[in-house]
């Protein structure tokens, strides 16, 4: 319309048609069509100063001038605009009501319907809708210091040296709202560790700690990517902890919505597109330093395309200043996991068990792991603790197991005949002609049931017991459990019938011949 208003002016000032045309790169046809419809509404003469207004002059090409209507009216897909607009309401978008369509109507089918005029009608659709609150772009303005966007990008495979191999690679980036420094630093991977330790290492870097922190929806960050006004949103119990210890807020990305945290978005791509090509197959240890060194040099003294300024630049002058303090003592990184109790009454964290008290069997609990420790938490309550690194894969302590079947997850000989010498030197003995007792039969678990039993009792009735189980070649549970029982301890051994410690050599009788005769003489007197 502006080329409407300097058409007229032109033409007052005396210019010719093709002059005119040239002047306003239109073609002479066109600048002839505009040029009759304002002669005839009068407004083409007049004096230079004096121009007519921008809605004056379009009215009345519109009067001279009237729209043609689109030769085709009505779509292809009239019969079909209510059910499409039904489906357009609740979320649905072209594709999915073009596929949704041939899935469940046969005439649509039939009418061999195309994808495009579905496009169509869809864009009428949001045309004759308008625009909503919810589409407007609101550009956030950040304080120095306020906010930080961190994220992941893939960029390919590095050469691990550790490990000898190409390995894929990520780069993670935290941006400053404000200056737009970044920081950034190449990771084999994206597990809770490494997320925690990049956090560090950035505020380390920057000099302080941001009042929020601006995260991605990944598992790293947050466990339930649930998010919204009145929606819970679970962070990962490790996050909220490195939160706690730094002083900052975590706000995560609502799920679908990158938009949200563009600062970080571009700076990912930034990084990508400007560094990363060409590296693939890289040794990391020569990769890492000259990224610090991009960092620094090239992305911080660029001038950005939104502020205009060098990033670096603003950081150190304006921002850096406005950033909190780091915390006096390091963040140790902290690992929370959610695990099961197993029937074996351990829980499983990084292919290592650890015991909890065996009633939890079932239950649900919650693993914090230090680089030194391993604590377990049920119903936020402390209910073990365990040293992180220790021989073999399984920790375990004997009061969380049931207390009359702790004792037998041990199985080795010499545990058992330990024990045994401990109750005194004739149960060792003894303990130990159990063991040999039979060449086939491995006979600990008569030795567990033996040495716990013997346990009991004092010290002078175990030995007893044991010198004579041992005479009389008794090396089951239940002999030794009725030789106490009965008291038989207490009786002294047959005179000059000593054990020789030689099971061959002792009598196979835990009772004595008057107690044999006077069993027979009641039975035969029970018989008569």
């Amino acid at each position: 319309m502006d080329r409407l208003q300097e058409l007229v002016r032109l033409h007052r000032m005396g210019s010719g048609g093709r002059e005119v045309a040239r002047l306003l790169g239109m073609s002479p046809n066109t600048e002839r069509v505009y040029r009759r419809a304002l002669e005839a509404a009068q407004l083409l003469a007049g004096p230079v100063h004096d121009l007519p207004a921008l809605e004056r002059l379009l009215a009345a090409v519109e009067e001279q001038l009237p729209r043609k209507a689109p030769p085709q009216q009505v779509s292809t897909l009239e019969g079909w605009l209510p059910k499409i607009q039904e489906l357009w309401k609740v979320g649905l978008g072209p594709r999915a009501i073009y596929d949704r369509l041939r899935l469940e109507d046969s005439d649509f089918r039939e009418a061999q319907a195309t994808l495009s005029a579905v496009k169509r009608v869809c864009v009428r659709l949001k045309r004759a809708r308008g625009i909503r609150p919810e589409d407007v772009a609101i550009p956030v303005e950040t304080r120095p210091g306020e906010v930080a966007q961190v994220d992941f990008g893939y960029v390919g495979r590095l050469y691990d040296p550790r490990s000898g191999e190409l390995r894929k690679a990520w780069v993670f980036v935290m941006v400053l709202g404000y200056s737009r420094h970044m920081f950034a630093r190449i990771a084999f991977d994206q597990t809770v560790e490494t997320w925690l330790r990049l956090h560090v290492e950035a505020f380390e870097e920057f000099g302080g700690v941001v009042e929020v922190v601006v995260p991605d929806n990944l598992k790293a960050a947050v466990v339930r990517t649930a998010f919204g006004i009145d929606g819970p949103r679970a962070l990962n119990r490790s996050y909220r902890e490195l939160a706690r210890h730094d002083g900052f807020k975590i706000d995560p990305t609502p799920v679908y919505a990158p938009k949200k945290k563009g600062k970080v978005e571009s700076g990912v791509k930034y990084v990508k597109r400007n560094f990363f090509p060409g590296r693939h197959g890289q040794d990391v240890d020569v990769v890492s330093p000259e990224l610090r060194r991009w960092v620094n040099e090239i992305a911080g003294t660029r001038e950005h395309g939104t502020t205009h300024r060098k990033p670096l630049e603003t950081f150190l002058e304006l921002e850096q200043a406005a950033l909190r303090p780091l915390p006096s003592r390091r963040f140790e990184p902290t690992v929370w996991k959610e695990a099961t109790v197993h029937q074996d009454t351990h829980v499983v964290f990084e292919k290592r068990l650890y015991s909890v008290p065996w009633k939890l069997v079932g239950k649900t609990v919650w693993i914090r792991a230090t680089a030194s420790t391993v604590t377990i938490f049920c119903d936020e309550v402390r209910v073990a603790t365990h040293d992180r690194r220790g021989p073999g894969h399984r920790s375990t302590k004997d009061a969380h197991l049931p207390e009359h079947r702790a004792d037998l997850r041990h199985r080795s000989r010499g545990y058992w005949e330990s024990r045994a010498d401990r109750v005194g030197p004739d149960t060792g003995r003894f303990v130990r002609e159990v063991f040999d007792s039979d060449d086939v039969l491995h006979m600990l678990r008569p030795v567990q049931a033996i040495v716990t039993h013997l346990e009991r009792f004092p010290q002078e009735r175990a030995e007893a017991t044991s010198r004579r189980a041992s005479h009389f070649g008794t090396f089951s549970y239940q002999g030794v459990k009725n030789i106490l029982l009965r008291a038989l301890d207490l009786e002294p051994l047959p005179a000059g019938t000593a054990s020789t410690g030689s099971p061959q050599e002792s009598f196979r009788y835990a009772r004595s011949a008057a107690e044999l005769l006077h069993g027979r003489t009641m039975f035969h007197e029970s018989q008569g």
